[in-house]
Order: structure tokens, then sequence, then C-alpha cells
């Protein structure tokens, strides 16, 4: 999580003190937002960090595939399933499209 206390300085900071923010960033692992003439412009990560929220983003992708699966799956066994044909014959009406036979 961004720090709005610690977390947002001047690119010109930046540029002038690197190395100390290198070392922050390597041992907090907190990101820092630089701003250009007082408006964030771009967010400085340690290279760890920003792999770990990389990896957080894909599982929460798979975690959300996976519990669509389950629920098609779940929603077929109780019998709430209608034939491909049907729903989309309703999904052309209600959307205007011609529909070949």
């Amino acid at each position: 999580m961004l720090d709005l206390t610690n977390g947002i300085d001047s690119l010109t900071n930046f540029k002038r003190q690197t190395t100390s923010y290198l070392k922050r960033l390597g041992k907090t692992g907190k990101p820092v937002v630089l701003t250009v003439n007082g408006k964030a412009r771009v967010v400085v990560q340690d290279a760890t960090a920003y792999q770990e929220l990389v990896d957080a983003a894909a599982q929460a992708d798979r975690d959300a595939t996976v519990a669509a699966i389950r629920e098609g799956l779940a929603d077929a066994r109780t019998g709430r399933t209608k034939p491909a044909r049907v729903a989309l014959r309703a999904l052309a009406k209600k959307y205007g499209v011609p529909v070949d036979g």
C-alpha cells in the first residue's frame, strides 16, 4: 500500500538522492510516487516488490477464473442451464440481430 505521508516526493529530489532512494526502496519494498510540477508522474518500486505485485495480480486472476468455472459447473449440476441455441436466439432477439433458420 502506498504511504501518502512518506511515499510521495519530487523527481528532482529522486535525481539528487537516487542512491538513498534505492536503498530505501530495497529495505521497505514500498513504492514512491514521483511528482513533476506537483503532479504525480511516475511510481518507482523495488523489483522484488514489483514481482510480488505482479504475482498477486496473476493469482487473483486465476482465482476469479476458477471461481467462475466452479459456478458454471454448479449451475450445470443443478439444472440452471439452457441449450445454446435457445440462449443465442434470445440474445439475438434482445439485440435485434437477424438469425438464419
